[in-house]
């Protein structure tokens, strides 16, 4: 059996492995006429049925504590709607490389935040682990790029609110709600939130073939059920700290994908960031283990 905390650290990365996914597939969504903030939508109201079905065979209810409720919905809406929605956003303005620089700032932020805010104490080693991290992802960047000051400032906000998700969520108390129940009413309310938003945008635009609507399942399944559920329950189990330093693979594994199916090429810089990125992530896991 795996102790609790090498469970934590193998859903973080199971978790950035399947996001890192998450462009692949969505390339081949957005084809299909589904913009952005739709494809938001359809995650999280695909994902309800069997985040359900898998909360009540755990719990044997659907119940949750009333007294949860405004904490789960601050998580959702911060998490799994604005997040997204502000991170895709920015894609129109500038390069998914560049806006995936700005956005994993949220590290850094985590643990300022968690410093400054909540006492945490300050670690030696998930300072240095954050910082390779920070600059591994930062070579990610290609100088020449023009950024939009649009652009920059939307990939920087969803770095600021993943980095509350995150803070929120590994604060929360278990007691109330967790496991698949959890996810389940974080499923819910990102449903509703995000469906409220494309209609007052007029951003709801559906799948037009079978084939649409079927990787938009699929889509659901293995970001929300799948990667959505593992960062949350890392989070709960080793803290946000070191699940979102963790998370940083994430790019990684779209550079890889994006080498394997698109032939991009990759350069120096993104082998001596992806080195930097995976030390960062052996350290925190040895460390930690060790440690534990």
């Amino acid at each position: 059996m795996y102790s609790k905390t090498t469970q934590g650290y193998l859903f973080a990365v199971l978790s950035a492995i399947i996001y890192g996914c998450m462009p692949l597939m969505s390339k081949y969504i957005y084809a299909d006429g589904v913009n952005p903030f739709t494809l938001v939508f359809l995650r999280n109201l695909f994902s309800v049925l069997p985040l359900g079905a898998l909360a009540y065979k755990e719990c044997k209810t659907l119940k949750v504590a009333i007294k949860s409720l405004p904490s789960i919905s601050l998580i959702s809406v911060l998490g799994c709607s604005f997040t997204p929605m502000l991170l895709f956003s920015s894609y129109q303005f500038i390069p998914s490389g560049t806006a995936t620089v700005f956005h994993f700032a949220y590290p850094a932020v985590v643990m300022v935040a968690g410093i400054l805010l909540f006492k945490n104490k300050v670690q030696i080693t998930n300072i240095v682990c954050m910082l390779l991290c920070v600059l591994g992802v930062s070579l990610f960047y290609t100088p020449q790029q023009t950024l939009s000051p649009v652009g920059s400032v939307l990939a920087l906000s969803s770095a600021i609110t993943f980095a509350a998700y995150v803070l929120l969520l590994s604060r929360f108390n278990r007691r109330n709600g967790s496991g698949f129940l959890f996810c389940f009413y974080i499923a819910i309310v990102s449903s509703i939130f995000s469906l409220i938003i494309c209609l007052l945008t007029k951003n709801l635009s559906l799948p037009t073939t079978l084939l649409g609507w079927g990787l938009c399942v699929l889509f659901s399944l293995l970001v929300t059920t799948g990667a959505v559920t593992l960062f949350q329950q890392s989070t709960f189990l080793i803290g946000g700290e070191k699940a979102s330093i963790l998370s940083t693979l994430e790019p990684i594994t779209s550079v890889i994908i994006g080498g394997i199916v698109f032939k991009e090429q990759i350069g120096v810089r993104v082998i001596l960031g992806t080195v930097l990125v995976v030390t960062a992530s052996i350290l925190i896991v040895l460390l930690g283990t060790k440690k534990a």
